[in-house]
């Protein structure tokens, strides 16, 4: 049976990998988890273990070859292809998402190619060079053009209707950036964005500075 590796782990490695880019594009050829853990608030025992999981990339005493770890990462993360991706809605925020593309995302090696909306009056449209399709023939367009990733940002009334459409067209992965959680089947990663609910710890901790935890 495959290892399972938690998703805490996972959420970690894209952190490491734009450290070591950092440490790559200034020159520096060797590092050790001691000088990772310092610059991301990350123990170095964590660090080590979180790398163990996928070989041994380091030794003991000599630290990590950067452009070796950096390349490693790169293929375990599917840094080393480019990724085609699908937005689900064209209103505001699906329309801030899609001003990132050029500037975020497709250096990132995401690129945002079809943008479905399930309101008539908006199909048709034009959203940053993409033509709005109608969601209802997106499972004709999976057969022709499969793409694997979904950024959904709907109304959350209408988000987990319209997740059920793309695991049933066969989209793998969503991140969701509505503002309930959508449930999927086993086999389909989903990751949930929510800036407000971001905020709101933050002021958790504005509004309880007694908190010990607060001055963390």
């Amino acid at each position: 049976m495959p290892l399972k590796i938690p998703d805490v782990v996972i959420e970690r490695l894209p952190n490491y990998y734009r450290q070591l880019t950092e440490l790559r594009a200034a020159g520096v050829s060797t590092v050790s988890s001691q000088e990772i853990g310092e610059a991301l608030d990350v123990t170095p025992a964590q660090i080590r273990k979180d790398l163990s999981y996928f070989g041994r990339f380091g030794k003991q005493g000599r630290g990590y070859p950067v452009d070796r770890l950096t390349e490693e990462l790169e293929t375990i993360l599917g840094f080393n292809r480019r990724w085609r991706v699908m937005l689900v809605g064209s209103g505001g925020i699906a329309r801030t998402i899609a001003s990132l593309n050029d500037g975020s995302f497709r250096p990132a090696g995401f690129d945002i190619v079809r943008v479905y909306d399930s309101d008539p009056a908006r199909v048709g449209r034009t959203v940053n060079g993409n033509r709005v399709r109608d969601l209802a023939r997106i499972d004709a367009d999976m057969r022709d053009d499969p793409i694997e990733i979904a950024i959904l940002a709907t109304p959350g009334a209408v988000a987990q209707e319209l997740t059920d459409a793309l695991v049933q067209a066969g989209v793998c992965s969503i991140l969701n950036y509505t503002s309930v959680v959508v449930h999927t089947p086993p086999g389909v990663e989903v990751r949930h964005v929510n800036p407000v609910l971001a905020l709101q710890t933050l002021t958790y901790h504005l509004a309880n500075p007694a908190d010990p935890m607060a001055t963390r």
